[in-house]
């Protein structure tokens, strides 16, 4: 192809340059949207290198917006599919890099848009992505969640979601016991932020994410799984026999006899329960019914 090494000076290179792109094109971000624009390209490359991208990987983007990320990417050598929701920014990212033909521009929702399909039809492929603050956590799982997840995810969203995705017990939450069932998060780098237009108030992180797939519970048994993970965390001040027969609908007895069973104490709480009891527990649940 023509575009084996483009140029990779098509957007601003100080923050006046990006003040001047933002009034130019009309863009104003967007709090609903949870839009904060990436501006420094150290941080970028620093992304890109983390991901170990390079020629021939095949890339998902979410949330380009100006397109600093996807200008790194294009350049590693990658085959680029970007997801944008704002239709302004997917006509600015047209004018920017469209005649790359290593781009696939799509635009649309990554919460709506049939993501099973698309994952199936390209895979193998990776995600690299800023997520919106607003959406990241939804997305991420999403993409977690997918038939036929991502080889590897390596993804900023704010420092809080990512120490909660690797968080250990007793700081579980139902996001920590989700993200470490389906894969093997660990922070990379924490962000200041400073490096975006504007800056938010809090700090980010950049997270990578090894998928499970069905390594550790099947498709078809994750409902199940989470509707108990979900039910022991409900009333996070009581002990997890009073949450799981609160909202199981099961008598106070009965939960503290499935967790007894499990080996776990029914004194505890959910917070302090990890993924392994979690599973534990699930499966004496299954064997009852």
């Amino acid at each position: 192809m023509n575009d084996a090494a483009p140029a990779i000076d098509r957007l601003p290179t100080s923050h006046r340059g990006w003040y001047h792109l933002l009034a130019e094109s009309g863009v104003r971000p967007s709090k609903g949207l949870g839009q904060h624009f990436l501006v420094e390209r150290g941080i970028v490359q620093r992304i890109v290198r983390t991901a170990g991208v390079g020629p021939g990987h095949r890339i998902l983007e979410i949330g380009p917006g100006f397109g600093i990320l996807t200008q790194v990417l294009l350049a590693s050598g990658a085959d680029l599919i970007a997801i944008e929701v704002d239709l302004r920014l997917a006509a600015h990212l047209r004018r920017t890099f469209g005649d790359l033909d290593r781009l696939d521009l799509i635009e649309g929702d990554a919460l709506t848009i049939d993501l099973n399909t698309w994952a199936a039809d390209h895979a193998p492929f990776s995600v690299v992505a800023n997520l919106p603050y607003s959406a990241g956590t939804a997305i991420l799982m999403r993409l977690l969640e997918l038939a036929t997840p991502p080889e590897l995810l390596t993804v900023m969203v704010q420092r809080e979601v990512a120490e909660r995705l690797c968080a250990e017990p007793p700081e579980m939450t139902v996001l920590s016991v989700a993200a470490q069932l389906l894969s093997r998060p660990r922070v990379a780098f924490v962000v200041a932020p400073t490096v975006f237009l504007p800056p938010p108030k809090v700090e980010s992180a950049v997270v990578v994410l090894a998928p499970r797939g069905e390594e550790r519970l099947p498709i078809a048994a994750r409902a199940a799984f989470f509707e108990l993970v979900k039910g022991g965390f409900r009333h996070k001040r009581k002990q997890v026999a009073n949450s799981l027969a609160m909202e199981l609908d099961i008598a106070k007895p009965e939960a503290t006899a499935l967790l007894t069973r499990a080996g776990i104490d029914p004194l505890r709480r959910a917070e302090t329960l990890g993924v392994d009891e979690w599973l534990t527990l699930h499966r004496h649940r299954q064997s009852l019914s």
